[in-house]
């Protein structure tokens, strides 16, 4: 039962202990109530319990709970499977032992992340490295889970740049990219995820081949003559509209509107979001560029 304690909402257990809520689980369960979160929060704690507690659905349904100590951190129905990220670990741990992350970036990151909401981690194949052009690229992948059940299991290659750490997610021979929701079976995605990064290593170089031949190219078409062409020709495909304006500025500066400076332009702007997901995301939408390159 939702009930205010201390200046904020909080979660009642059996009428007796308190747990307060995360950002996550406190967005569920605005959404289990039906009530817009931002709508809550403009109430005072008092009012915003009351409003959870009338509006939460009357079910008799079991609800799952996960807490750390008295803090919640999800809140689900029974049909969702909890995969621990100890388990999608251990699995990149056995079977892609040679990889490790990128060079530590300016900004202090590392290629691995561990939130509240989610679990990301970037590595990359340090004996496939190639040179494109004066540019130096790295095969790699990258997996992500959520216990929380913000996102699903899954994996996806890309190339890493080293000059400006953006990553390419793109591949000319194939595109690895798994996913499964937190349903019963999630636990066999690691059994996926394991069959993929084996292939991975054992396709490294047919794949830097057909990279090598697809950014050359690249490198060399243009995308548009003027900043109005390549704005059109960049918007849309899941890019966020304040972005296709920034990345084509960015190329402008570099001298150039091809394909890659596109590309280029965008991973690096997605650096500067805020979560690991929607920068990968991010990256995944503007590498699809490339295949104009194909």
């Amino acid at each position: 039962r939702p009930q205010a304690a201390a200046g904020e909402v909080t979660i009642s257990l059996d009428g007796e202990s308190e747990h307060r809520l995360s950002d996550w689980s406190f967005s569920q369960l605005c959404r289990l109530s039906g009530v817009s979160k931002d709508t809550i929060n403009r109430l005072s704690p008092e009012t915003a319990s009351k409003a959870l507690a009338e509006t939460l659905p009357k079910s008799d349904k079991p609800m799952q709970l996960l807490s750390t100590g008295k803090s919640i951190r999800s809140l689900h129905g029974v049909g969702y499977t909890r995969l621990w990220n100890a388990d999608l670990l251990n699995v990149v741990g056995e079977y892609a032992s040679d990889f490790q992350p990128p060079q530590v970036g300016m900004n202090g990151a590392t290629g691995l992340y561990c939130g509240e909401q989610d679990l990301f981690a970037f590595l990359i194949d340090p004996q496939g490295w190639t040179e494109i052009d004066g540019e130096a690229f790295a095969p790699g992948f990258f997996v992500w889970n959520s216990e929380v059940g913000r996102r699903s299991l899954g994996i996806q290659t890309f190339w890493f740049q080293a000059v400006c750490q953006n990553h390419i997610v793109w591949d000319a021979v194939e595109v690895i990219d798994f996913s499964r929701k937190h349903t019963a079976r999630v636990g066999d995605g690691l059994l996926e995820i394991r069959r993929l990064i084996e292939r991975l290593v054992k396709r490294r170089d047919e794949r830097r081949d057909g990279f090598v031949k697809v950014v050359s190219r690249a490198m060399r078409e243009q995308l548009g003559s003027n900043s109005e062409d390549v704005i059109k020709a960049i918007t849309g495909g899941g890019i966020p509209r304040c972005l296709p304006a920034k990345a084509t500025e960015l190329a402008r500066v570099s001298g150039r509107f091809t394909i890659f400076s596109l590309v280029d332009a965008l991973t690096r702007l997605a650096q500067d979001l805020r979560y690991a997901g929607d920068r990968a995301e991010i990256d995944a939408k503007a590498a699809s560029l490339l295949a104009l390159a194909a």
